[in-house]
């Protein structure tokens, strides 16, 4: 009767009939009453003694035989896809595929040691590039006192590049173990190589630590506590310039230099100006002041250089801080105050001889001023006015109520007031004006009537240019009429009312 044999984890059986063998797996299998059967068990048995042992993987594994690799001397077990490695590192030259996390690869070909992390392989060692040895080397040497230390050095191609201790001493460089090139003092902390004690402990030749710094305790042998900080910048004993100065900027734009062995120079030596720069008391850094070539001018309101500039609000002195004499060829602007002011040519030797001082009478020789009430006092007027702004003579009378400009008035017969819009029966005496060139009675209560020259006139109807314009009633004007206002400057044919250019005629 035939049987079957189960995997331990029933994944896999086999069905043996009676007087068969099955050779399905690298161990015979034998069926019942099969003849021979004790050489085949036997043999099994040895199999599974030498786990398999031979220079080539058996062909019918199963997951989880073992297999004793001869040519590599390595045990191996089956994980269902492959042959891995029970003891040590795998061992190729190339890259080995299926290993776990943990795992270890011999690289045999550069012969170094990798670990398998779940995604890349990490070295462990021996650490190696170029032609010598480049690697963290921790080792032993021998102070001047004979007594061994422990430090860490850096090599890079068989060289030491620096050196790492936890103490201060001197190496025994008679001892041929402890003797490293370009080392005879081991500073506490990092020491790197040519910094020898005969050089006060700066490295000599090319050897630098190159990088950002937090803190040092010299610059250039000065100690720190020497340096100018801005917190406390004094230069006493630490800083003194030559006569040729020192120079600011990247291309020595800025140059603070003495001449003349005593005259002091701040120069822009590639530049075209200097500006002055200082806070008011918001803390508001402005520009009071430019130096050009030709020149000494306000600065800009920061910000607007390269827009529109503004030019600084800037005082020359102070209400409480006056300049004592200010001296000049020319002064042109606006001054707010003067004692006196020179009317013909100027005399350096007697600088008073052409001044005038204000009066507010008709003095002679003297500068006209208003009085106390604003008023102007001369002789005589002289001269000639060549142009006027505006076109019409005005004075101004009181009127019932405010009316539109090119209103024609008309002497009123109320008391409580002078003119009001002509009728058809009254006498005009003006038109209500726009921009009077020249007004009489000015600080009089009262709307400005024009009474000479052109101006806007109110006009219904249609009108030509040249003809007469007459006062037809309230307020307004026609081509027909009795009483003549003035004479059309241009020709309108609307018939509502609009306001026509007229002279007058009144």
């Amino acid at each position: 009767m035939a049987y079957t044999i189960d995997t331990y984890s029933n994944s896999r059986s086999w069905r043996i009939e009676d007087g068969t063998i099955d050779q399905t797996t690298d161990l015979k299998l034998v069926g019942k009453n099969y003849a021979g059967y004790g050489e085949i068990q036997n043999e099994n048995f040895v199999f599974l003694l030498e786990n398999f042992a031979g220079q080539s993987e058996p062909p019918r594994k199963i997951r989880g035989q073992l297999w004793f690799d001869t040519g590599n001397s390595k045990l191996k077990f089956y994980d269902g896809s492959q042959w891995r490695t029970t003891g040590g590192a795998e061992v190729s030259a190339s890259v080995p595929t299926g290993l776990k996390i943990g795992d270890l690869w011999w690289d045999s070909d550069n012969e170094q040691l990798y670990t398998y992390n779940g995604g890349d392989f990490v070295l462990i060692g021996p650490q190696g590039a170029g032609s010598g040895q480049t690697q963290i080397v921790s080792r032993s040497v021998r102070d001047t006192s004979g007594t061994s230390r422990g430090i860490i050095t850096a090599v890079v191609n068989d060289e030491v590049v620096f050196a790492v201790s936890g103490q201060d001493f001197t190496i025994d460089t008679a001892d041929v173990d402890s003797n490293i090139p370009g080392f005879d003092r081991i500073r506490q902390g990092v020491t790197l190589k040519n910094t020898l004690n005969s050089g006060g402990g700066v490295s000599s030749g090319d050897w630098r630590f190159t990088g950002t710094a937090t803190n040092a305790e010299k610059l250039g042998g000065e100690p720190a506590s020497a340096y100018v900080k801005n917190t406390s910048a004094n230069f006493a004993g630490l800083a003194r310039f030559s006569d040729t100065g020192l120079q600011v900027g990247d291309d020595g734009d800025l140059k603070l230099k003495i001449e003349l062995d005593n005259k002091a120079v701040i120069a822009n030596e590639n530049g075209t100006q200097i500006e002055f720069r200082a806070k008011n008391n918001l803390g508001t850094i402005l520009n009071p002041v430019r130096i050009l070539s030709s020149a000494v001018i306000p600065g800009f309101v920061i910000g607007t250089e390269t827009t529109t500039p503004v030019v600084a609000p800037v005082s020359l002195g102070t209400e409480d801080y006056k300049w004592p004499e200010i001296y000049a060829e020319n002064v042109n602007g606006l001054a707010s105050i003067a004692s006196a002011i020179n009317v013909g040519s100027y005399d350096p030797d007697n600088p008073l001889a052409n001044a005038r001082y204000p009066s507010s009478s008709a003095t002679a020789n003297t500068i006209a001023v208003r009085d106390s009430n604003g008023d102007l006092f001369a002789n005589f007027f002289r001269g000639v006015a060549t142009e006027a702004l505006y076109a019409d003579l005005a004075e101004k009378y009181t009127t019932d109520k405010e009316y539109a400009v090119g209103t024609i008035m008309m002497i009123c017969e109320h008391d409580e007031h002078e003119a009001e819009a002509c009728g058809d029966t009254g006498i005009p005496i003006g038109v209500i004006s726009l921009e009077p060139a020249y007004l009489m009675n000015v600080d009089c209560d009262g709307q400005a009537i024009g009474l000479k020259g052109r101006v806007p006139v109110r006009v219904v109807g249609p009108i030509k240019k040249g003809g007469p314009v007459y006062a037809t009633g309230l307020g307004c004007g026609s081509a027909t009429g009795v009483h003549l206002v003035g004479v059309a400057l241009e020709t309108n044919n609307a018939p509502e009312e609009k306001l026509v250019e007229c002279v007058l005629k009144v």
